[in-house]
């Protein structure tokens, strides 16, 4: 099973991300959505589970997704400290036990696996800023493996 994962839109979703997911299985996003238009767009992609973020005011998203895919169990929470959960999250992780963590928050692509668990944060999707890298990432998962890799959303000559 492939599945984009994506966070940090903020309102704004880059029309190249359609081609990086072209034939994933679900989309997870990190959090930040901004409206719900972008969820409806991703949707024309693939099936989508999205976690609130901290700008998604007014929205009625839920702050964790818990979700089972490709037989592996996914936790979507949006602000993740993966070296020094809250205690929140402590409790979230022991009592649900993922395999996956997807998080958004930090605009920052990461990926590491702790205590056996991947912590996947995609980086920062939105509109294009001076000097920040956007990112989105895939995950390939099957019954031997659990494989990310972080696509880069450059900005095409001339466009921003």
């Amino acid at each position: 099973m492939k599945l984009g994962i994506i966070s940090d839109t903020h309102d704004f979703l880059d029309p190249r991300v359609a081609k990086l997911f072209a034939g994933v299985d679900h989309i997870l996003h990190g959090g930040d959505v901004g409206m719900p238009m972008i969820l409806m767009e991703l949707e024309a992609i693939a099936p989508v589970t999205a976690c609130l973020g901290n700008t998604d005011f007014g929205m009625t998203y839920r702050l964790t997704e818990i979700l089972t895919l490709a037989h592996r169990k996914f936790l979507l929470h949006h602000i993740v400290n993966p070296l020094a959960p809250d205690e929140k999250l402590q409790a979230l992780l022991a009592k649900h036990r993922p395999d996956v963590v997807i998080f958004g928050h930090t605009h920052k692509p990461y990926n590491q696996v702790i205590n056996g668990t991947l912590f996947l944060n995609p980086g920062y999707a939105g509109k294009p800023k001076s000097g920040t890298e956007r990112s989105v990432a895939l995950l390939h998962c099957d019954e031997n493996e659990i494989r990310a890799e972080h696509l880069p959303l450059r900005a095409i000559p001339g466009t921003g």
